[in-house]
């Protein structure tokens, strides 16, 4: 069987860093369509926004004067009805995971989930961004802004986080005995190049995104906007995950690829509309044209949004 050819992009990349950075959502969006499909929706796109700008980005349609334009494009009748994926992770949301899956000898989703919810109110909110952006500290070997923590700092606030009475310190509390586990942790990061870090959501999301489009058994090429965090080892990774799903992976400059430039509009205003709804500000009728692209396995909480 012939592979099709997804063209993707990501919006709200900062790697490592899920916690008080620029941005609170992360999107990968793929997109299956012809180039010459493709070269017709920037076409139209161009058509209906009138501005002189070289190159389109998605703030051009998340402005309001262009909110028809915007509408359009994510319409179940629109160009990318059926044409188009996103595959969404709420970082903090990501975070926690991470702390759960790698400290909590038994931890489950169920239990991240949990923790997520309940720990702002629990600890303060100040207080619980303090613990997530320690636990994100000690996961990298070379944090270069925001708060910095030893593992025994970080341990230490373990300990007293734990003393919360509540569902959230009585997780907290099973964290006590992974002191070792981010040790092995921080040891294969040093001596592995190849290894993908827990915190990165971008290799999930495109492993999420072939899942997606190789359902029925067709084997997906990637055709991805130049991602320096796709290294040829964390592609290997990818295929060995995926066998016969993943044909392969090329690079391009988005500039050149009319479906790349597509995949970075989707990308693009989707983080915009999940990152609105995220913190309560959310734009009813946009939210409801893009749950549509939206891939059900998104590292997303489960609310209204």
């Amino acid at each position: 069987m012939s592979p099709v050819e997804i063209a993707c992009d990501e919006s709200g990349s900062e790697g490592e860093n899920l916690v008080g950075g620029e941005t609170d959502v992360f999107a990968h969006a793929g997109v299956r369509l012809t180039p010459e499909a493709a070269a017709a929706c920037v076409r139209e796109i161009r058509r209906r926004i009138g501005s002189p700008a070289e190159e389109y980005k998605a703030n051009h349609l998340l402005r309001a004067k262009h909110r028809a334009v915007l509408e359009w494009l994510l319409d179940p009748d629109g160009p990318l009805a059926g044409h188009g994926h996103v595959h969404l992770t709420d970082k903090t949301l990501f975070a926690v995971r991470a702390a759960v899956t790698l400290l909590a000898e038994d931890g489950t989703d169920t239990m991240a989930r949990t923790l997520h919810r309940t720990g702002p109110a629990a600890f303060g909110s100040a207080r619980w961004e303090f613990f997530l952006a320690a636990f994100t500290s000690v996961l990298r070997l070379k944090p270069r802004r925001g708060v910095t923590a030893s593992p025994a700092e970080f341990f230490a606030l373990v300990d007293e986080l734990a003393a919360v009475p509540g569902e959230a310190g009585e997780i907290v509390a099973r964290f006590r005995g992974g002191a070792e586990r981010v040790a092995a942790y921080r040891a294969r990061l040093a001596r592995d190049p190849s290894f993908v870090p827990v915190l990165d959501p971008l290799v999930p999301a495109v492993f999420h995104t072939v899942r997606h489009w190789s359902a029925d058994g067709t084997p997906v090429a990637v055709v991805h906007d130049e991602q320096l965090a796709l290294t040829p080892e964390r592609v290997l990774q990818l295929k060995a995950a995926l066998g016969h799903r993943l044909a392969g992976v090329r690079f391009v400059d988005s500039r050149t690829d009319a479906r790349v430039q597509i995949a970075d509009f989707l990308a693009g205003v989707a983080r915009r509309i999940a990152s609105d709804a995220l913190n309560a500000r959310g734009d009813t009728r946009l939210t409801g044209l893009l749950k549509s692209f939206v891939d059900a396995e998104s590292v997303w909480a489960a609310v209204s949004s």
